[in-house]
């Protein structure tokens, strides 16, 4: 079984490359909009769909698709923001709670929408990277690497390093970071709220959709699959800390570990009690996740 250590650690780390993806987007939104989005897995799911269509239809490598998804579910988040936003300010009703019903509403909803048009069935994106592994051998250790995963790894490394100089670097960013720490403040200070708002929010629907295609070519996708992920988005930001940004890839990378292990060690069906059981002890004794330095 020792044997087996090195392929469970290089296989957490590929898996959790997915989870950075999906969970990067939903952290920053949470951070300006403090709306927990409990649709973030049928985005998801809609754009690894997308991503299925259009590469039957046009025959090219998902990977060169991944832009295009981006426009066109980004637009979809900017031009759909305003309405959460009517929903966060109205004057009867806790803020976020009234977002996390909505959001929840609007998951059945495209739950239900995706059941009705996709059916019931599993696809696949098929990719040229899926069909070619390299392998690491060192001793009596042996590590087969995935190319399709490893190219999911660098693109998740990729978009975790646009955003942070995006956040950095730029007026933009510099907006955003006043937003997530007082919006009231910001105002002030000039900056427009709403619009920001729905460019971050067009952003993170944007990545959430791009994973889903990359998600598409390394596993299976179904009109179904939307929980699961959002089970998963949820608890890396709240491990990480709610609205921490840069907590994420490590608490992604630890999601994807515990996974890899019960998948080779244990049982795979165990990995949603080992996810709650994980996230109960760690906010039992932080609550502002790993890092405690969540809101």
């Amino acid at each position: 079984m020792l044997l087996l250590l090195p392929q469970a650690i290089v296989d957490g780390f590929l898996i959790g490359g997915i989870y950075v993806t999906i969970a990067i987007g939903f952290s920053l939104a949470y951070g300006v909009m403090h709306v927990i989005d409990f649709a973030v897995g049928e985005w998801i799911m809609l754009g690894a769909f997308l991503g299925f269509y259009l590469n039957l239809w046009t025959q090219w490598d998902p990977f060169f698709l991944l832009p295009f998804v981006f426009i066109v579910f980004a637009v979809i988040g900017f031009v759909f923001q305003p309405v959460i936003h009517r929903v966060l300010s109205g004057k009867k009703g806790n803020p976020l709670l009234m977002g996390l019903v909505f959001t929840f509403g609007l998951g059945l909803m495209f739950k239900g929408l995706g059941l009705t048009v996709f059916g019931f069935y599993s696809h696949s994106i098929p990719s040229a990277l899926s069909a070619n592994s390299f392998f690491l051998e060192s001793g009596s250790f042996f590590v087969t690497i995935p190319v399709i995963r490893f190219a999911g790894l660098i693109y998740a490394l990729s978009i975790t390093l646009m955003l942070h100089y995006l956040l950095k670097k730029s007026d933009f960013g510099l907006a955003v970071r006043a937003l997530a720490q007082n919006h009231d403040a910001a105002g002030l200070m000039g900056v427009n709220a709403k619009r920001t708002s729905s460019y971050v929010y067009g952003i993170y629907v944007g990545i959430s959709a791009m994973s889903g295609v990359l998600i598409g070519c390394i596993f299976s996708i179904s009109a179904q699959m939307g929980g699961d992920y959002t089970v998963f988005s949820f608890f890396v930001v709240v491990l990480a800390g709610m609205g921490y940004l840069s907590g994420v890839p490590w608490a992604a990378f630890f999601l994807g570990l515990v996974q890899s292990f019960l998948l080779i060690y244990f049982n795979p069906s165990y990995t949603l009690l080992a996810v709650f059981a994980i996230l109960y002890v760690v906010l039992l004794v932080s609550p502002k996740g790993m890092f405690a330095k969540g809101v």
